[in-house]
Order: C-alpha cells, then sequence, then structure tokens
C-alpha cells in the first residue's frame, strides 16, 4: 500500500473536484446531475497493509512514498482506517516485539476489519512456520480477541478462521457478509452501504429477473434479490463464490443461482454459441429466465465488446465502475441503445484520484 495525503481540512475541496471531473467525462453521454455520496473524513478504510521494518532491537509499521520505494515512513497512526483497527496495531506490535518467534523475519502485516467489530490479521513471513510459531500466535490470537493468519511461501496457517463477519445495514435491515482475507471487498464500508441502497432503490420497480456478472461475494446480490423474481449471478473466483453461497445463505435469500464462469463464457452461452457442462451441473436452465435487469461492476479494465453486445439486450443496466476512463469508452456503445437516467459518485477512495461511479441505463424507446 503506497503512503497517500491525509487532508481532512481539504475534503470537500477534493471531492467537489472529483464532482467536477466526473461531471465533465460524463457530459457527452448526456447524464443527468451527479447524485455525490461523500465518505467520513477519517476512519473509512476497513483494511491496510503495512511493511513491517525491523532496526536493531526496534520494529515499525512502515509505508512508502510513491517514487520512494526504499526509504520507510513510520506508521504510528494510521487515521484513514477505524480505531479498531489502529488500537490493534499497537496491542499486536507490543505482542510481536516481545517474541521472538513472531517477530523474526516477519515481513508484512495485513489489518481486515469491518462495521461489526470482528477483525483478521495475518502475519506474512520470509521464513517457514512451525509448531512455535503457532502455539505463539494461538496464544496471542486468544489474548487480543482476533482472529490471525500465518503466511509464508507455500503456507497457509488457520488457527480459528480466515475471513471475518461483517454487518452492513441498508434501509434498516442487517445484512451479514463473510469477507475472506485474499479476496475482494469493499474496502469503504460505510461508502458500500450507500450505493448497496443507491442500487437498491433504483431497481425497486423493476420486473422479471437479474443477471448480475462479477458478482464476488454477493456484495450486490444479497440486497437486490428481493426486488426480482430470481436472480442468476456469475463470478469466475473460486473463493467468492464460495463465500456468495455462505452469505446467501445466512441472509436467508433463496431466489439466486451463481455459476462460475467469466463474463466471456456466459455471453458465449446466454447467446447459444456453445454449451457448458458446467450450467447443467449446477441445474441451471438459461431458458428459465425473463431478464430484465443486468449489474455489471467490472475490473479497472471494463468490458469487453461481446460483454457490451450482450448487456444491450436489456431493458435496463447498473453499471458500477471502478474507473471513468473505461466507463466512458464502453458508454460510446452503450448510450447507442441506452439512456443514462441515473447517476452518482461513491467517494470510496478519499485524498485520493480514484472515482467509483454508478450508472443507471434504460433502454431507448
Amino acid at each position: 500500500m503506497p503512503l497517500s495525503t491525509f487532508a481532512p481540512e481539504r475534503y470537500t475541496e477534493l471531492l467537489q473536484s472529483k464532482q467536477a471531473r466526473l461531471t465533465d467525462q460524463l457530459k457527452p453521454f448526456s447524464a443527468p446531475a451527479l447524485n455525490v455520496f461523500a465518505s467520513p473524513t477519517q476512519g473509512f478504510r476497513m483494511r491496510a497493509e503495512f511493511r513491517f521494518w525491523h532496526e536493531e532491537d526496534d520494529s515499525n509499521y512502515v509505508m512508502f512514498a510513491k517514487g520512494e520505494p526504499d526509504i520507510p515512513v513510520v506508521i504510528n497512526n494510521f487515521p484513514i482506517a477505524p480505531a479498531l483497527i489502529n488500537d490493534c496495531m499497537q496491542a499486536l506490535k507490543a505482542e510481536i516485539i516481545k517474541s521472538d518467534e513472531l517477530r523474526q523475519r516477519l515481513f508484512q502485516v495485513e489489518f481486515l476489519s469491518g462495521l461489526s467489530g470482528d477483525m483478521l490479521v495475518t502475519l506474512i513471513y520470509h521464513k517457514r512456520l512451525g509448531d512455535n510459531w503457532i502455539a505463539e500466535a494461538t496464544a496471542l490470537e486468544k489474548k487480543l480477541g482476533i482472529a490471525i493468519l500465518g503466511r509464508s511461501r507455500k503456507q497457509k496457517i488457520i488457527l480459528s478462521r480466515d475471513f471475518i463477519n461483517e454487518e452492513l445495514n441498508i434501509n434498516g435491515k442487517t445484512f451479514t457478509y463473510q469477507q475472506v482475507e485474499g479476496s475482494f471487498t469493499q474496502p469503504n464500508a460505510k461508502i458500500n452501504e450507500q450505493m448497496l441502497n443507491w442500487a437498491r432503490e433504483h431497481t425497486l420497480n423493476c420486473k422479471g429477473d437479474l443477471l448480475e456478472l462479477y458478482c464476488g461475494n454477493g456484495n450486490f446480490t444479497a440486497v437486490l434479490a428481493e426486488n426480482f423474481n430470481q436472480v442468476l449471478a456469475t463470478e469466475i473466483s473460486k473463493t467468492s463464490v464460495k463465500s456468495a453461497h455462505v452469505n446467501f445463505a445466512s441472509n436467508n435469500i433463496d431466489n439466486v443461482k451463481i455459476c462460475r464462469m467469466s463474463s466471456e463464457d456466459f455471453t458465449t452461452a446466454l447467446n447459444g454459441e456453445r454449451e457448458f457442462r458446467r450450467l447443467k451441473q449446477q441445474a441451471i436452465e438459461l431458458s428459465d429466465y425473463q431478464f430484465s435487469t443486468v449489474l455489471v461492476d467490472p475490473p479497472r479494465a471494463g468490458l469487453d465488446d461481446d460483454t457490451i453486445k450482450l448487456i444491450q439486450q436489456f431493458d435496463r443496466i447498473v453499471y458500477i465502475s471502478c474507473s471513468p476512463d473505461t466507463l466512458c469508452n464502453n458508454l460510446k456503445q452503450l448510450c447507442q441503445t441506452h439512456d443514462i437516467e441515473a447517476s452518482a459518485l461513491f467517494d470510496q477512495f478519499p485524498y485520493t484520484d480514484h472515482i467509483e461511479t454508478g450508472l443507471i441505463l434504460q433502454k431507448k424507446i
């Protein structure tokens, strides 16, 4: 994680700059005025990663400024993370320094927390972890009341669990999510709640079924499922698919099926160009669905041409984007068949240039 600027006194100015930039980029597509969702100015980032830097008898969490990879900056306080992480950082460091077994060749420390108060710490080493490490790490896990995971080359040692249980409040209802170490989760939980509620509100009156591409651990799926008769979701990551099933069960959602396929493969299947055994194995019959809405939350590269052609067939598109540049490139095609009905800016990463965008597109009459 690179060292970034923390300037709460400039937050409004920085957010307005993002708003102006995104408004300008969306102008050629006749987008309506942005609904802007501001982040808390501190304590918003639910995960953090630090190098663990050793100098003689002392060790510290450090980060590096962009362009200066060899100059460590000691981190004693990390204001963009919640108090839960900051408190754990100090308690953990004090215990690690007292133990040769836990400190020796410790290279990196990663924290994953949630609004629920749950905490997972991953300790990454440049040595093989044996029974002595397991014994001391287990004792530390119990003492601090957290989950600890150990990693080294070709090793992953789970002492109790490798995930946290998160709780998000959406329109007065609590949704629970299993968030696994190393898999993608939204880093700004408060913005995630606003993003989910925005998507829920804009699909309230939709009819038919929902197709979701790139569903991850079911972050959107769990919230939007009640707005549709059926939901079919796709995801390529085995870990995310497994967590999605856990999350559907824990939230009592029974109208969702998920298949582990890339969007490219699914496009081929839905267009009838090729049959996939995995669909039959999961008892998924595409002809049983009456899709009206599609939700896409693609990686930074955006949507490929075939997927764009696929979603252009839908009446309604919910597009969540982490890159305005690739989003606008996709809109050159999508706006040939659809109009932008609603647009939003979600400030997932304050004090950076990063912009998260939400669009609702409706098929032209």
